[in-house]
């Protein structure tokens, strides 16, 4: 089959014609998943004549779906509307509730600080607990430790909603800890409990008196609105890219749909692309899809078409350490002999700028790192940044910076990654996960740093070419060891 410019390989073909209820395909870094998307829609409609009415298309960004609708309608003529989880939410509350806003994409940090600034200083019992947390007397209450313990709140709060949880499970949070033997630890995870559920209630307050929904709370109303109607739009297939991003509530929105409408289900993704955690992902409904789909049948894309073999291999071997992740073969027809060059270091601006200097003028470069502030690391007098565009002096090249996070999607002809030593804010990051949010997550991962070695995936599959890692000479991190012993 033909799709634009492109003709889907025989892998593609067979995906997009299998007749099965619920398919999941899990599609190779560069493996043209969105190709096969729009081929199962082009075959939904032209050769099964299902109406472009009745197919749902659901990706997880505004940017993500508008670039699918375009590549619709140009590579197949037809309009379908493309919705992310929280417009599609929008569309079915609108038909039931006509008077509420969005509240602000912040309100909840805003609370929070509140909170903390405010409310715990009217309080005395929380204010004296609060020293005896920090040990310290209330005008000294380290400021870094403060922040920390915000952002604990804050964390706890959004895992707690995309999961599903409610005001009335802090009983059993309670219970839950109170198995905790060591009284010290009891007495800790105790005191930030409290200090969630007041500012957990201050937020649903705040949200309830200015009849304002925040985007859990768009998928969780839109959820009841789908159990409680006799009748739904009529859908007969649901396609959802992505969905190795997919959260509790997500999943239970499109379980509810399913169950009303008895459409057919079709999902792309990646497991080793799974670096979402933190805003309430779960891998696992990914990795166990036939739990949830008994009959289900799993489908591979396993050919890129974006890094050579050499550098896929290497990627591949790292990642799939943890056999957790589903195992895949990918093959590329692409060759390059070393596409994976370590270059240490003992002056990273000097070394960066160095290599630059070597790198051809007509490459696109993209240099990549774990936190935003790791930028700092390479600038100088002659390396300047203006909006994460990093200009060098006597250079005419632009050179992007971004996260890895942000990197997800993207493609680069070479990429640079730095801050590769072994620290805490590092890659892997070393910032141990605060036990309490145990309470608040379906499924933990054993694996050591099981997101952090999706997310070095991630970061070596964005360039077509070669990948440059930057590695102090002292203390580089464990991961640059693990990489070595496979580049040899």
């Amino acid at each position: 089959m033909q799709v634009g410019d492109y003709k889907l390989d025989e892998k593609q073909e067979e995906i997009i014609r299998s007749e099965n209820d619920y398919i999941l395909v899990t599609a190779g870094a560069g493996s043209g998943k969105t190709l096969t998307i729009l081929g199962k829609i082009k075959y939904l409609i032209e050769e099964k004549n299902i109406d472009p009415e009745e197919i749902l298309c659901i990706s997880f960004t505004n940017a993500a779906t508008k670039s699918l609708a375009e590549k619709i309608k140009k590579d197949i003529g037809k309009e379908i509307k493309t919705y992310t989880f929280h417009k599609l939410s929008l569309e079915i509350i609108k038909s039931k509730r006509k008077n509420f806003s969005i509240c602000d994409d912040s309100l909840l940090e805003m609370v929070t600080t509140e909170f903390f600034t405010q409310d715990v200083w009217k309080n005395i019992v929380i204010k004296q607990k609060l020293e005896n947390f920090f040990h310290k007397t209330c005008d000294k209450i380290p400021k870094e430790g403060l922040n920390q313990l915000e952002k604990l709140c804050i964390t706890f709060i959004k895992l707690m909603k995309s999961n599903n949880y409610a005001l009335e499970n802090f009983i059993d949070f309670h219970k839950e800890i109170r198995k905790i033997k060591n009284i010290k630890h009891y007495n800790k995870e105790r005191f930030i409990l409290i200090l969630i559920l007041n500012i957990y209630r201050k937020y649903e307050q705040y949200l309830l008196e200015n009849n304002e929904l925040d985007f859990d709370d768009l998928i969780t109303y839109a959820t009841k609105i789908i159990q409680n109607k006799k009748r739904v739009k009529k859908i007969k297939y649901i396609i959802i890219d992505e969905y190795q991003d997919t959260s509790f509530i997500r999943f239970n929105l499109i379980k509810e749909l399913i169950n009303k409408t008895k459409a057919k289900l079709f999902v792309v993704g990646d497991d080793f692309q799974s670096i979402y955690k933190f805003s309430g992902c779960d891998v696992s409904l990914f990795l166990n899809f036939k739990d949830f789909f008994p009959n289900a049948q799993i489908m591979k894309l396993c050919r890129t078409y974006r890094n050579s073999q050499e550098l896929i291999k290497i990627a591949g071997k790292f990642v799939m350490k943890n056999k957790k992740q589903i195992k895949k073969n990918l093959t590329s027809e692409k060759h390059l002999k070393y596409p994976v060059k370590i270059i240490t270091y003992y002056n990273l601006k000097e070394t960066f700028l160095n290599l630059i200097a070597t790198l051809p003028n007509s490459y696109k470069i993209l240099v990549l790192g774990r936190n935003n502030k790791d930028i700092n690391m390479i600038l100088n007098d002659k390396v300047k940044v203006k909006e994460n565009k990093i200009k060098i002096e006597n250079d005419n090249r632009e050179i992007e910076y971004m996260t890895i996070h942000k990197s997800k999607g993207l493609e680069s002809d070479i990429v640079i990654i730095i801050n590769l030593e072994n620290s805490i804010t590092s890659l892997p990051s070393q910032i141990t996960e605060e036990r309490l949010t145990r309470l608040v997550m379906k499924n933990k991962e054993k694996y050591p740093f099981a997101e952090e070695r999706r997310l070095f995936y991630v970061a070596l599959t964005r360039t077509k070419n070669e990948v440059y890692l930057l590695v102090p000479k002292k203390n580089p991190s464990i991961f640059i060891e693990e990489l070595k012993y496979l580049l040899n």
